[in-house]
């Protein structure tokens, strides 16, 4: 008996490493993604773009003022004839002027086009806010997804090292009765090879669950061969309705926003095309200096000052018709955004009422794959108290340890995907919380 127990207690210390692991919750696997993640960095310095592009002057609501300069030099053979018929000639006669000044352009009035397009600035800078948060919800949901499929797979994990403790004292358990006569030689044979096939299946399984941590940390941009430990219960939310989640997502969901957002921007660029409908109107002023010099003319040197102002206005009258095709253009672009978003609203409720019952479906199954486990686990014990005593064979036995390991992995697989159709439905509506 003492033998068993150093067997146990060897076993389970050589199978459970991870508790020498830090913990990394749901929770901080998030924040770590929402910090480092590429998509959203990427997705945040779009809409940056986007907010500094929200401005009158990329509108052109405000003045521009520009300062001129220019300088010419010339060096030429001159011959001029007057009009009294006397000839004058210079060889290398220079000719400089330079000119120096500010402009100010002001369009006071272009149709109101300016203002349609400060309002599309803004609209842009609201879609790429929605942008932002659908890559958000799209990683977080990554995140939880490898994150719970890791706890599944580690579960799995733990159940086939309880089964390797259990074949081991198996082992223990047929030498002995082999020493003493009471078994033949086969039946040890048979108990190594389930042990083998037990290891076997655990360095699969292994491999299998720190390939599922390389990708988590890949998706929190860390480094790959971090190590780390995850809970063992997967909490689901039981309590979703269909009704709410419907009306919820059509208030939350950023791509359907997103759409709705696509038409207002349509119907500002129409507004926009429209303008040119209409006379542009714009200030001009400007203060300059000029200097020139001739060394052959009536005037050897010249300079000026002073202010110059006025108006400018046009008008386009004819294109070639392009106005009336840009006009019909964006009328349909509108249309479009109404056929998009009746279609994302068709194919979000089609989206959530298939999740909705598969989450229904997969809940279901958590709770008969749960007293599954705990028939399959009582069977097991019950199953290897005979065995001690030897009133059941090695068969026997391994089939209850089979059925038992096949039930836990059934479990797992129903947790798992019962907490991914909630994770899905509360993407499609838009907010995942994971506390």
């Amino acid at each position: 008996m003492k033998s068993v127990l150093y067997i146990l207690l060897f076993a389970i210390v050589l199978y459970k490493p991870c508790y020498a692991q830090s913990l990394l919750t749901i929770k901080e696997a998030v924040e770590i993604a929402m910090e480092n993640n590429y998509d959203i960095k990427l997705s945040a310095n779009n809409l940056a773009i986007s907010k500094e592009n929200v401005t009158f002057g990329n509108a052109g609501m405000v003045p521009n003022v520009t300062g001129n300069f220019s300088q010419n030099n010339n060096r030429q053979n001159s011959t001029q004839t007057q009009q009294n018929g006397e000839v004058r000639s210079l060889d290398n006669a220079k000719n400089n002027s330079m000119t120096y000044g500010l402009s100010v352009g002001w369009t006071i009035f272009d149709g109101l086009g300016m203002f349609s397009r400060y309002d599309t600035f803004k609209e842009l800078q609201k879609q790429g806010e929605l942008q932002l948060k659908s890559v958000v919800l799209q990683r977080v949901s990554d995140v939880i997804t490898t994150y719970y499929t890791i706890v599944q797979e580690q579960n799995l994990l733990d159940a086939i090292d309880s089964s390797i403790v259990i074949s081991k004292e198996r082992l223990i358990n047929a030498e002995n009765r082999f020493s003493i006569g009471k078994a033949s030689r086969l039946e040890v044979l048979n108990v190594q090879v389930n042990l083998n096939a037990d290891e076997s299946a655990r360095l699969l399984q292994l491999d299998f669950v720190n390939n599922l941590k390389t990708t988590l940390n890949s998706l929190l941009v860390r480094d790959l061969s971090t190590d780390f430990a995850v809970v063992k219960d997967v909490n689901i939310d039981t309590e979703l309705e269909l009704p709410i989640l419907l009306s919820q997502a059509k208030e939350n969901n950023p791509d359907l926003l997103n759409i709705a957002l696509s038409k207002r921007i349509a119907e500002l660029e129409l507004k926009t095309v429209k303008a040119s409908r209409y006379p542009v109107v714009r200030l001009n002023a400007g203060y300059n200096f000029s200097e020139s010099e001739s060394s052959l003319g009536f005037v050897a040197q010249s300079k000026s000052r002073g202010l110059n102002y006025g108006v400018t206005a046009s008008l386009n009258i004819f294109d070639g018709f392009n106005q009336r095709r840009n006009e019909r253009i964006g009328k349909i672009r509108i249309d479009n955004a109404n056929l998009f978003y009746q279609q994302q609203i068709n194919f979000l409720e089609s989206s959530l009422t298939q999740a909705f019952q598969s989450y229904n479906t997969n809940i279901a199954l958590s709770s008969v794959e749960e007293k599954n486990e705990v028939i399959a686990r009582q069977n097991l014990n019950i199953t290897l108290d005979k065995y001690r005593i030897g009133t059941i064979s090695t068969v026997e036995f391994r089939d209850a340890q089979e059925n038992y390991i096949n039930a836990v992995t059934r479990l797992n697989a129903a947790k798992l995907q019962a907490k991914l159709s909630e994770v899905l439905l509360k993407e499609l509506v838009g907010k995942i919380d994971f506390e």
